[in-house]
């Protein structure tokens, strides 16, 4: 991500989906000016969503590529190892916390408030 420190400022975003499976967010570095800067690359990040027992998830990730076609051609494979990790988070989370010592009288924070 210390790719995107320049990047935060001045860029152009466009996104590509097939509406059934995700889309792809192409990011285009521009000058003051609006022009295209060509002297930095252009940036693709692909989204998708898994369903969970609370409604959908989403994940967000890197693609690689110079082209829209070639971040299309990198997005199943990211998407795989994606979707992998966050589902190995998740059961780790998950693990955390059907581990959690129970205290007699103290309640757990309901989740979502801040207390």
């Amino acid at each position: 991500m210390d790719r995107l420190r320049g990047w935060i400022k001045r860029i152009k975003e466009e996104t590509f989906t097939d509406q059934s499976v995700g889309s792809i967010r192409q990011l285009t570095p521009v000058k003051a000016d609006g022009s295209i800067d060509s002297s930095r690359d252009i940036l693709f990040f692909g989204s998708a969503q898994i369903m969970t027992g609370m409604g959908p998830l989403p994940i967000n990730f890197e693609l690689s590529g110079a082209t829209v076609g070639e971040a299309a051609d990198d997005f199943a494979s990211k998407s795989e190892v994606a979707i992998k990790e966050t589902v190995e988070e998740l059961e780790k989370m998950r693990r955390d916390q059907a581990s959690q010592i129970v205290v007699p009288g103290k309640q757990p924070p309901t989740p979502g408030i801040i207390t």
